[in-house]
């Protein structure tokens, strides 16, 4: 039979308030409204279909501190991550938020009123405390802690929701299982044991091995059970990952393996992340977890350090395990032995045995490249999977970001090359400049900041699509903040999919050239305070940090300076 569920009930608020829905549903139009971020849409999902029991809606401060301090919601029950609702000031100023107040939670993709929450307490957290209890450094590395300082809003509402409708998915619609749905299923098929595997990367020939061999070892089946929420930036898109989990699911014996996916927003919190995952594979009823080296782990900090060490997060599972009541199946490496063509836990290989491995790493340098993938490592079927989603490096897209002062040349460059890679050919090339595009994408000197912060969101969102679908993109819009540029840099990569290949340009013109040959009077008019906002005279032009190159139209003519940066771009492999 399944696994009990943590705190010993299934907190299904679908189920529960199905006969309040209708009167749910027109309360809610009555009510202030939240549109949801993406996180807590995922949050709001696992709280409603009873993924997070013992939850039944967002943290109150109790709660909140009580995890935060002790892993524990404040009747003691164990539960490792802050599952919390942030709003700003404006937020509860405009919404007037408060003890007692009852406010719809909308999806943010269609607008569909999900569940309305009524309010307990409004609280300020201690974020840095957060950050370093939870995700062990106030580290922007890390990337759960550059969410929280950048995305997350400085106030958190707690309170217990009531659910008006799951939300609406439109992908993979025959593998999204709820708790009760899936534990259905186990019953209907009469597995009693099943053994969860979590993964937010693509599956190869060494992840069935391991899986198969944790099955059998426990007389057990296989749940995998993939995260399809948000997960680390610059992880494989989840579209492309189910279709391997597809592919390889037909490598499994007859009837030994089942797919679901979990739209779980991942906080890469490690040893915590894995009780936290323990808890939602109990909660949809597996009895058996596999909990990998450094599982959940985000890589490196700022000092080029793992965050956490390869074996805590398997020591801090087995540390509450009388409490979470679901058996750890410890991760063992697996690698392969080409004398006998099979895979074996590393452990286990004798010495002096030849074995071969392929790093994640690797793997993508060869995705990218086109290199050959051997089957030693993978099935066919996943790496035609991978390859039509990684295309080989001369057909991805690409982003060229030009940043300067006012008539440092920057779009006279940016012109100068967009004709030069469109008469090499090969792929579409778009220019992106203030100029050219449409006003309100970028207004220079006459926007506020935060109108200004606001376009320059705008282009980057632009870039990224366009070089998503393999286009040449130029973007030289007027950026003269570092914070400004590195989160158009962090759209691209993060957004861009195999299209974010980023190459950043410092054309460093000096500003007294810039000045003496402003046609436009810009700098004139500044100095005149006619205008304000501009770079070098009012603003300072902050310098650029760790551009892959720098030119400067004083020493170089714009014919050397484009071919500089066609033999950057031939270098990378993309032309």
């Amino acid at each position: 039979m399944a696994n009990a569920p943590h705190g010993g009930v299934l907190k299904d608020l679908v189920a529960r308030d199905e006969p309040l829905r209708d009167n749910l549903k027109a309360e809610a139009h009555t009510l202030p409204d939240i549109v949801l971020t993406e996180r807590q849409l995922c949050d709001l999902e696992l709280i409603m279909n009873g993924g997070f029991s013992p939850l039944e809606g967002f943290m109150t401060e109790a709660d909140y501190k009580g995890v935060v301090d002790n892993l524990r919601l404040a009747d003691g029950t164990l539960f490792p991550i802050p599952i919390t609702l942030d709003v700003s000031r404006e937020d509860i100023d405009r919404l007037s938020i408060a003890s007692g107040s009852r406010i719809a939670l909308r999806d943010p993709r269609d607008d569909q009123a999900l569940a309305i929450i009524t309010v307990e307490d409004v609280y300020r957290p201690d974020q840095v405390k957060e950050a370093i209890q939870v995700f062990g450094a106030d580290d922007p590395a890390h990337p759960a802690v550059a969410y929280l300082r950048n995305k997350v809003k400085e106030y958190y509402v707690g309170g217990k929701v009531q659910a008006i409708q799951p939300p609406t998915h439109f992908d993979y619609v025959a593998l999204r299982y709820t708790p009760a749905e899936l534990r259905a299923h186990f019953k209907k098929l009469a597995w009693r044991r099943v053994v969860a595997f979590q993964t937010r990367n693509p599956m190869h020939r060494a992840h069935r091995e391991l899986t198969v061999r944790a099955a059998r070892q426990r007389q057990a089946n296989v749940l995998i059970h993939p995260v399809v929420g948000l997960t680390k930036p610059g992880d494989v898109d989840h579209y492309t990952r189910v279709r391997v989990y597809e592919a390889i699911m037909a490598k499994y014996p007859n009837g030994m393996g089942h797919l679901a996916l979990l739209p779980l927003a991942m906080r890469m919190a490690g040893p915590r992340e894995a009780v936290w995952h323990a808890i939602i594979r109990k909660n949809f009823g597996a009895t058996h977890f596999i909990v990998g080296r450094d599982h959940a782990g985000p890589g490196k900090n700022s000092q080029g350090k793992d965050f956490y060490g390869p074996y805590d997060a398997q020591d801090l599972v087995m540390k509450y395990h009388e409490e979470l009541q679901i058996e750890m199946v410890p991760f063992q490496q697996m690698t392969y032995l080409p004398s006998t063509d099979e895979y074996q836990p590393v452990d286990e290989v004798p010495k002096g045995v030849q074995t071969l491995d392929i790093s994640g790493t690797e793997l993508r340098r060869r995705l990218k490249t086109g290199a050959p993938i051997p089957d030693w490592f993978s099935y066919d079927a996943v790496v035609k999977t991978l390859r039509e989603s990684y295309p080989p490096r001369a057909k991805q897209g690409f982003v060229v970001f030009l940043t300067g002062l006012h008539g440092s040349g920057k779009d006279t460059i940016a012109k100068a090359l967009q004709v030069t890679l469109n008469q090499q050919g090969g792929r579409s090339v778009s220019l992106l400049l203030g100029d050219t595009i449409r006003p309100d994408l970028d207004t220079p000197f006459t926007a506020t900041p935060e109108e200004h912060s606001k376009n320059l969101q705008r282009l980057a969102f632009v870039a990224a699509e366009l070089a998503r679908a393999g286009a040449a993109v130029i973007l030289a819009p007027n950026a003269h903040k570092q914070a400004a540029r590195d989160a158009i840099k962090e759209t691209i990569l993060h957004q861009a999919g195999p299209g974010g290949n980023f190459f950043g340009v410092h054309v460093a013109t000096p500003l007294e050239h810039c000045e003496a040959n402003d046609r436009k009077g810009v700098y004139a008019r500044a100095r005149r305070g006619e205008i304000r906002g501009v770079p070098g005279v009012d603003e300072a032009f902050e310098p650029v940090e760790r551009p892959q190159l720098t030119v400067d139209v004083t020493k170089q003519n714009i014919p050397e300076i484009v071919h500089s940066i066609v033999l950057l771009l031939e270098t990378e492999s993309l032309l």
